[in-house]
């Protein structure tokens, strides 16, 4: 009987052990892990932003720079040629469309564009 408590002594005693380890060490490296993960997207945002605004002045975009317009949101801009009209967005990396990049997409291609005029009086 003795021989028992001893042991669920023990075992009580490890895994009390175990969790004060757990608490101790390695919660707060989650946690570290979670707030670099989340400074790495942040700076990947930023220089995603950062090189957006520099893509129509690289020597691989095949369009006049003079006749790009900066957007920012929800495209990057728009192309303006003599026989087209462009929107662009440009991406990095293994960035993707968001939705509403692709509903414009999807606009654009399905001809969903419209001239509006407003005049002010």
């Amino acid at each position: 009987m003795m021989f028992w408590i001893f042991l669920i002594g023990i075992i009580v005693g490890v895994i009390g052990g175990i969790t004060l380890v757990y608490r101790a060490a390695v919660s707060p490296l989650h946690k570290k892990i979670g707030k670099l993960t989340t400074e790495k997207q942040s700076l990947s945002t930023i220089y995603g932003k950062i090189t957006e605004q520099f893509a129509p002045f690289m020597k691989d975009y095949p369009y006049s720079t003079q006749n790009f317009r900066f957007i920012g949101s929800p495209i990057d801009g728009i192309q303006f040629n003599d026989n087209q009209i462009l929107f662009v967005e440009f991406k990095t990396n293994k960035s993707k469309l968001t939705n509403t990049q692709n509903k414009i997409k999807k606009l654009v291609n399905n001809g969903k564009i419209v001239w509006f005029e407003f005049k002010m009086k």
